[in-house]
């Protein structure tokens, strides 16, 4: 045999730890998946107020749904798709969180596109993993909420405005056009995505390459088209705008809408997991920005920026000044649950800061200790009770009679007692309008609220009680309600002995007190 056709001399012991280190990877890499699948679709929580509401919106007559919208203040495709999703699997705490669930699920394949679009298959592997376990994608990956739908289409839409960037064909552009359309059904906050993204096109068209200058028009005419489709909904938005808002929250100033959307994503301020989460989760995007390694014990600043996540981290940051500033302007408040419209990209730099560190050692560690810290901070949303609604609705089965009155203040707090009431033979009201707790409707609920006289209240409830018992459901300190339900509780108690056999709990979320008034 010539050497020219000798076959080539195997390294096994160079390619064993190789096969190791893929192997261990792969394992990795699944445990981490699988942990964070789980974790999507196990809570013991009761459904809070912000769930109980959608879910009872939802379950409405599709030809209801605009009407209920229009007196909530959201957009209706999350609640058109919870309709039939219901219809399907029905209405349990189980069935209605399992579909922001399995969006969670599906939003994963999308970042590990995503990821490596932005830094190859090493870089697609961590977004997989720290989406995977992140404590702030599984808190809304087991809530009946659209802030899973929103994550999900903000990764899709990034990749669709890749590809189109790429080679605008009509196939891509018109997947342009249907992500934007579900975006502005899904969550307001998507119209700062929309125009952030926009404001970088007209950039990009200006300053950028000659693809990039071909590319950009079609893609901001993609957008606009997406973005007309939302005039058969502009009626009732523009009488959200004027009558609905945030009344359960005050302005809030950027900066802090900055802090409580960073302290959200490392899983809320309630425990030492999530502020210690909070250094990767600030040091990294930076390192992404800024870093690059020289060798495995130096790394490089360039305050110029790197390139690559350069576009996307802007973004994000961008999306959430453009929106809690426009928010604090407008007087309307912020939740950090409003930041899932940027969170997707902010997890793209996360993931990418990563490369930051040459030694593969330090990469794995740095990954390491990010995954516990996020699996440490997101396992309390197993077993934390977001509501204090099942200790109140366990002492009224158990004690009251047929015919009871139970009465909420505010109204807030109404939907997700009432859900665990469902088919007790008892009436119910809520202040200020003694309407059904079901739902809440904020159409210009502090002048309501205002006009309403806490005292004459009681005494209607107490009037149309008769004999029977109140069972007075209360929460103090909501907004704009500050004062008025222990009003109320003084006004029964001039009239009835009162008896409390649930006190409001700091340990909750959602907290709640029980006072019982019997007749004499």
């Amino acid at each position: 045999m010539t050497a020219s056709t000798a076959a080539p001399v195997r390294d096994e012991a160079a390619e064993a730890p190789a096969d190791r280190r893929v192997a261990l990877d792969a394992v990795l890499v699944g445990l981490v998946v699988v942990v964070g699948v789980v974790l999507r679709f196990v809570t013991t929580a009761d459904l809070w107020f912000d769930e109980a509401l959608s879910v009872n919106i939802a379950k409405l007559p599709i030809s209801e749904l605009g009407e209920a919208l229009r007196h909530d203040g959201a957009p209706p495709l999350y609640y058109a798709l919870l309709h039939f999703w219901i219809e399907l699997f029905g209405s349990s705490d189980i069935a209605v969180r399992a579909f922001s669930g399995l969006i969670s699920v599906a939003s994963l394949p999308l970042a590990y596109w995503a990821g490596k679009r932005v830094g190859g298959r090493a870089v697609a592997w961590w977004t997989v993993m720290i989406l995977a376990a992140s404590p702030y994608a599984i808190r809304y990956a087991t809530e009946s909420r659209m802030y899973a739908l929103v994550m999900f289409l903000v990764l899709w839409g990034y990749l669709a405005l890749r590809r189109a960037l790429d080679r605008p064909t009509l196939g891509r552009l018109t997947v342009v056009a249907l992500v934007t359309a579900l975006l502005v059904y899904t969550q307001y906050w998507c119209f700062y995505v929309l125009a952030v993204v926009g404001v970088a096109l007209l950039v990009a068209w200006w300053k950028g390459s000659a693809e990039t200058r071909r590319a950009a028009p079609r893609i901001i005419a993609a957008i606009a088209v997406g973005g007309l489709t939302l005039i058969p909904w502009l009626s009732t938005l523009t009488y959200q705008l004027a009558h609905t808002g945030t009344p359960w929250g005050d302005p809030v100033v950027p900066w802090f809408a900055f802090a409580e959307g960073t302290v959200s994503f490392a899983g809320g301020d309630e425990s030492a997991e999530a502020f210690v989460l909070l250094l990767p989760l600030l040091v990294l995007p930076l390192l992404a920005l800024f870093a690059a390694p020289l060798d495995e014990r130096r790394i490089e600043l360039d305050l110029r920026t790197r390139p690559a996540v350069r576009w996307e981290l802007g973004a994000a940051v961008a999306i959430l000044l453009f929106g809690s500033t426009v928010s604090w302007i407008a007087g309307s408040t912020f939740d950090g649950r409003y930041a899932s419209v940027m969170y997707p990209l902010l997890v793209l730099a996360i993931a990418y800061g990563v490369t930051a560190f040459a030694d593969r050692r330090v990469r794995t560690m740095v990954l390491v200790i990010t995954i516990l810290l996020s699996f440490a901070s997101a396992a309390r949303n197993v077993t934390e009770d977001r509501t204090q609604a099942a200790q109140v609705a366990d002492i009224i089965k158990a004690r009251a009679q047929p015919d009871d009155l139970v009465v909420y203040c505010p109204d807030q707090i109404g939907p997700d007692v009432s859900r665990l009431l469902e088919g007790e033979p008892l009436r119910q009201a809520t202040f200020p309008d003694a309407g059904q707790p079901e739902r809440v409707d904020w159409v210009d609920y502090q002048d309501r609220i205002a006009r309403q006289d806490p005292v004459a209240f009681a005494q209607e409830m107490l009037d149309r009680a008769g004999d029977s018992t109140v069972w007075y459901v209360s929460s103090g300190g909501y907004n704009n309600v500050q004062g008025v339900c222990e009003l109320m509780a003084t006004a029964f108690a001039n009239s009835r002995e009162p008896s409390t056999p649930v006190l409001p709990d700091d340990d909750f979320f959602e907290l709640m007190g029980l006072t019982v008034f019997r007749a004499s």
